[in-house]
């Protein structure tokens, strides 16, 4: 059962806009900073972030354009978040932060721990994105992978599905999570995407996947930041269920073998938002991590 934390949520100014944030924990604990994914927002950790508390100084923004978050006038390309973010970052005077991530919050996460490391107190991730070098290595299921973000990628053909008939939100993702999402969930994922124009941020995450090389800039940003992970010595924490949807626990093992550190966890079955289908288990296992990492850096 989640535990119950004190929980606020706030708005802060951000380069001209408004960023939305949910809050929990100590003051002065360590920071846990959790990053969402696409379509989502700081929601998707209100069952997490109770059992972080007790442990960390919770912070999880709305990633712009998302939540309650502003809809500035801007393209919503990785390079935008990466801006908001640290803007958000500075605004709130954090200068280091354990970084618990999920989706398009780990490219953010990863990215952030390249330029930043002395930032980076240790690092969650879960179905994480990565540079894929073809479709095939890019999602576990076919039908996904051929019949929604191909398409999805597709000029006009992208645009009706996302902008127009919202299947992100109403396809992707309640098909990514196992249990049935209840009305009042799948309400407040909907709430910030009341029209096509709304949801352009949903559009452009797609588009940014890199894949196949495209785009270049992201290929290239999160190929630095993948090189920077494999050399970094910071403590992580990998997270995968299974079979998974970018990430199936044979590759997670691979991975987590790969890179030092880094501590695996398979919360079993789950598919892309594992957030909603293992809260609790994500939530004592992020807990009792920086738990851990905060007793041995104590002692040395």
């Amino acid at each position: 059962m989640t535990p119950q934390a004190d929980m606020s949520v706030a708005q802060r100014p951000v380069l001209g806009s408004t960023m939305a944030y949910r809050e929990a924990g100590r003051p002065a604990a360590p920071v846990a900073l959790f990053l969402h994914g696409n379509p989502t927002s700081s929601y998707i950790w209100r069952n997490i972030i109770p059992h972080v508390a007790p442990v960390a100084h919770c912070i999880a923004p709305d990633l712009i354009g998302f939540g309650r978050s502003g809809k500035p006038d801007i393209a919503y390309r990785f390079a935008d978040h990466v801006r908001y973010l640290d803007a958000f970052i500075a605004g709130c005077g954090i200068a280091s932060a354990y970084l618990v991530a999920q989706d398009w919050g780990t490219a953010l996460a990863f990215h952030l721990a390249a330029r930043r490391p002395q930032f980076v107190r240790g690092l969650a991730f879960m179905e994480f994105i990565r540079p894929m070098p073809t479709w095939e290595d890019f999602h576990r299921g076919q039908a996904a992978r051929e019949e929604l973000f191909r398409k999805f990628r597709t000029p006009g053909v992208g645009e009706k599905m996302i902008l127009e008939d919202n299947l992100f939100v109403e396809r992707v993702l309640p098909g990514s999570v196992l249990r049935k999402l209840t009305d009042e969930e799948m309400a407040e994922y909907r709430a910030p995407f009341p029209t096509p124009s709304s949801r352009r941020p949903v559009w452009r995450f797609p588009n940014e996947l890199p894949i196949a090389g495209e785009p270049a800039d992201v290929w290239a940003a999160l190929e630095r930041a993948h090189r920077a992970l494999a050399a970094s010595r910071y403590p992580k924490l990998l997270l995968v269920g299974d079979p998974g949807a970018l990430v199936s626990p044979t590759f997670a093992g691979s991975f987590a073998a790969r890179i030092e550190n880094c501590r695996l966890v398979n919360l079993g079955p789950g598919l892309h938002f594992l957030q909603e289908d293992h809260p609790d288990a994500i939530g004592r296992s992020v807990a009792d991590w920086i738990a851990d990492c905060e007793r041995m850096s104590a002692a040395t």
